[in-house]
């Protein structure tokens, strides 16, 4: 099979998934065993977004005092997007404040634009300000390109983060398999509380 029908098949597929994950999670009735795979698909979530920080705090060790002294941090450790020509983005993450849960959030995201493909990163949101922390936790969401104060990090090739960075109102760490990515944009990404 030649790889752009591969790479389109799974763009496809992988926008079908998060589309169809979102009709899904618009649904009202549950049952007990729909609560159980909830529990577990959380459980299985905190232990994600505790491997992300870990993962995150060996590559940039000056991140975990950015993490204590921010008023939250907001971590999504598997943000799926899927594209060709347009993409979407879908992830479910959980808000930290004083190192406990105190929320679970999820992340969408579009664009348009000469693309293809899929890929899985995560994000992580340090949450420099009582400000920040609020529009998080707003009933409306957050939109994080609306933020004049949102900075992805800049990572020196020591490790260290830059002063262009660290001052920053939010502070954002995204990072693949091969480690913290630089240069990317958050743009259009939507955040919002789930229901207990």
């Amino acid at each position: 099979m030649p790889r752009s029908s591969l790479i389109k098949r799974t763009a496809i597929v992988l926008f079908a998934a998060v589309l169809g994950g979102t009709a899904l999670s618009a649904c009202t009735t549950t049952t007990t065993s729909d609560r159980e795979s909830r529990l577990s698909q959380r459980e299985q979530l905190d232990q994600d977004v505790q491997q992300t920080l870990d993962r995150l705090y060996r590559s940039v060790p000056e991140s975990r005092s950015l993490a204590q002294q921010a008023e939250g941090v907001l971590v999504f450790p598997g943000v799926l997007g899927a594209s060709f020509i347009v993409g979407a983005s879908h992830g479910d993450g959980s808000l930290l404040m004083d190192g406990a849960k105190a929320g679970y959030y999820t992340t969408t995201s579009g664009s348009i634009g000469f693309q293809a493909g899929a890929q899985s990163q995560a994000v992580i949101y340090m949450l420099m300000t009582e400000e920040a922390l609020n529009r998080v936790r707003s009933d409306n969401g957050w939109s994080v390109g609306a933020s004049a104060g949102v900075a992805v990090a800049d990572v020196g090739a020591n490790g260290q983060i830059t002063n262009n960075t660290a001052n920053k109102e939010v502070v954002a760490f995204v990072m693949n398999n091969q480690g913290i990515q630089g240069g990317v944009s958050l743009g259009g990404a939507k955040i919002s509380k789930v229901s207990p």
